[in-house]
């Protein structure tokens, strides 16, 4: 009988312990896998090409998770709404512009290949960081077509 209490506390103190561990662990801290908010510019692109081809494109947004992206606009006090077409991101007809310039002085192979498209998102990061206020982290090509 004293040997069956002995195994009975001993297995009570594993379990305990166990138990304790599990608890006392800290909580692993969830990092967020992207950075920043995804605006997608409103209006799709579409844009001759150096070749005599056309594109049509969709572009994104990494853009800083502290950058003033607006609300829809509407309500009393809110800013003034943007033109048709355009989205609530401060300077995006300069965006629009940076995007079709670039694109527009490439071939349809190049915007084709991945390899391309990732110089060309390149490109217009590069420009958007250095020519306007907004503070864009990536530039993410959703949907493309050549012909």
């Amino acid at each position: 009988m004293r040997k069956n209490v002995l195994i009975l506390v001993l297995a009570a103190l594993i379990v305990g312990a166990g138990a304790a561990y599990t608890f006392a662990k800290p909580k692993e801290e969830r990092r967020h896998k992207i950075d920043g908010q995804v605006y997608v510019l409103p209006r799709e692109f579409l844009v001759n090409l150096e070749d005599g081809r056309y594109a049509k494109m969709n572009v994104a947004l990494i853009v800083d998770e502290h950058q003033a992206v607006a609300a829809e606009a509407g309500g009393h006090g809110a800013a003034p709404k943007p033109p048709e077409g355009f989205g609530t991101l401060p300077q995006e007809a300069v965006i629009r512009d940076i995007v079709t310039e670039i694109v527009t002085d490439t071939n349809g192979d190049e915007l084709v290949r991945s390899e391309g498209r990732e110089r060309i998102k390149r490109e217009i990061l590069t420009q958007i960081n250095r020519t306007t206020d907004v503070r864009t982290e990536d530039v993410l090509i959703t949907d493309v077509a050549v012909q």
